[in-house]
């Protein structure tokens, strides 16, 4: 049997919300995000799908429906990063996301991989966003 190359990518991830509108508002309306899909599947069920734009890796946001999810919302890493938001202009976003009201747990900093600081949705979810140092590849 021939070796046959395989080509997998993450495409979306869930994102457990209180709703879908204050979801909606976060991604689509503070950080930018493009909306590609809002379906309504019957009972309250919704199919909303949102990307960074320029992105591929989607963000379904999924309504908390029981306790267990419920409970999740804002702590699906246990407190750690949760996403990471790569950028090609870190002051650019940055200064929107602070004009839009993001909330920012520290100061801008830069490490050896890059600018980077931490933010946190209205749920409690922390992101990175981070402006990747130039590797002089390019």
């Amino acid at each position: 049997m021939a070796d046959t190359l395989m080509r997998q990518r993450i495409m979306a991830l869930t994102l457990v919300v209180p709703e879908y509108e204050a979801g909606l508002a976060f991604y689509v309306g503070k950080l930018g995000f493009d909306l590609l899909e809002d379906t309504d599947m019957g009972g309250g069920k919704r199919w909303v799908r949102v990307r960074p734009k320029g992105g591929d890796t989607e963000l379904l946001l999924a309504r908390a429906v029981n306790d267990d999810q419920r409970a999740a919302i804002g702590n699906q890493t246990g407190g750690r990063v949760f996403l990471f938001l790569e950028t090609d202009d870190f002051d650019r976003d940055y200064a929107a996301y602070v004009a839009a009201g993001v909330t920012f747990l520290e100061a801008p900093r830069s490490e050896p991989y890059g600018k980077v600081v931490v933010m946190q949705d209205p749920f409690g979810n922390k992101w990175d966003l981070l402006e990747p140092a130039d590797d002089g590849s390019s």
